[in-house]
């Protein structure tokens, strides 16, 4: 159920060309040399964060934002903390890929069938972590706030 609903594996550089990036979804971030552009989706070793977004800017906006937490503006806390750790940013990128699951809907309206879709998008967030919990026994690294510092409120501030 889970890995037939994500994209395969894309290369970070790549992220926008992933069918169904102007909807609302679920992304899931991976960090590895071990990783192929294309390779089905799984839940491997590598995953370091899941996320979702009901934006407007659907899956695109959001994963812009995940990128634009490198260049100083810090408006995602999951990229925040990947940030406190690979603070390289083209290091980064030669070993970061992500998978999407994108749920297609109208986010600015008020239809029952769209208010439905947008909180299956957020138990489907939470069904991920849980799944990803039962094959490794923890959280993605990066979705464990208490473990996983965020650069804007450490290193940013000579912490």
């Amino acid at each position: 159920m889970f890995e037939e609903r994500f994209s395969n594996w894309s290369v970070w550089s790549k992220r926008n060309e992933l069918a169904g990036v102007r909807y609302p979804g679920i992304y899931v971030c991976a960090i590895g040399l071990g990783i192929e552009h294309g390779e089905p989706f799984s839940w491997r070793n590598e995953v370091v964060y899941i996320g979702m977004t009901n934006s407007k800017a659907g899956l695109k906006g959001r994963l812009q934002q995940f990128d634009r937490t490198w260049v100083g503006a810090p408006k995602h806390g999951g990229a925040d903390r990947v940030r406190y750790k690979h603070q390289d940013y083209d290091a980064l990128l030669k070993q970061l890929f992500v998978a999407v699951a994108s749920f297609e809907c109208s986010v600015t309206s008020n239809e029952p069938g769209d208010l439905r879709v947008m909180g299956e998008v957020a138990k489907f967030e939470y069904e991920c972590m849980a799944r990803f919990v039962e094959e490794h026994g923890e959280l993605p690294e990066f979705n464990n706030k208490k473990a996983s510092p965020k650069y804007s409120l450490t290193v940013a501030r000579g912490s």
